[in-house]
């Protein structure tokens, strides 16, 4: 079972990058939609966060708060390392049946796993290729202030509680550069999906970047 992961910093154009990847028939498993699956209303998930965290995170109707969920946890470690112990298990449990499903219905079809925390999980050499979307830090930072409203100390906090720049390019086998506009970005993820197609599943003789 080929797997390719492809990962990146918030604001780096991921979703930019698996959007044209799908168009370009590429297989997707989002592990950020896996998450939302993994903390679901009634789920134990939810509720063992609940208890991690306190039941400020929820909303009225008993739904995980997002907003809430990020300001207690991006800038307390303790908390964030709470919240992955029990998020991040049930995310790999959850990815593993996606793969394995996408191997027995589509063993041909190029299959990419988008994981924005991949570095930060240590498990990088899981997968037979890592494709890092890249944008340097200050860049990202100043795209969640134009962009996502954030001011300027709240998008700092959000970039700087994930893994840098340089240990992020150092699990990379493949950099997509995504540092200039949205339309230079989709072209590179374009050149990536057209090369998956051609070596598929030989995903080791991908070009090492995209630029």
């Amino acid at each position: 079972m080929t797997v390719v992961a492809l990962t990146g910093g918030i604001a780096a154009g991921k979703t930019t990058v698996t959007d044209v990847l799908r168009e370009r028939g590429i297989a997707i498993v989002d592990a950020d939609v896996l998450a939302r699956d993994a903390v679901a209303p009634g789920s134990p998930g939810l509720s063992r966060v609940v208890e991690a965290l306190g039941p400020g995170i929820l909303t009225e109707g008993g739904e995980l708060d997002r907003a809430a969920l990020g300001q207690k946890v991006f800038g307390d470690h303790d908390a964030r390392e709470r919240l992955n112990q029990i998020v991040h298990p049930e995310v790999h449990r959850l990815s593993h049946e996606a793969f394995r499903a996408h191997e027995e219905a589509h063993p041909e079809v190029p299959l990419v796993y988008a994981v924005p925390l991949l570095v930060e999980s240590g498990r990088s050499d899981e997968f037979d290729a890592v494709v890092v979307v890249h944008t340097p830090r200050d860049e990202r930072i100043q795209r969640l202030v134009e962009h996502r409203g954030m001011d300027l100390s709240e998008a700092t906090t959000r970039v700087d509680a994930q893994a840098n720049d340089e240990q992020r390019l150092e699990a990379a086998d493949c950099v997509l550069d995504s540092a200039q506009s949205q339309a230079h970005t989709e072209k590179s993820a374009q050149a990536l999906a057209d090369a998956l197609w051609s070596v598929w599943p030989h995903v080791e003789r991908l070009p090492r970047s995209f630029p």
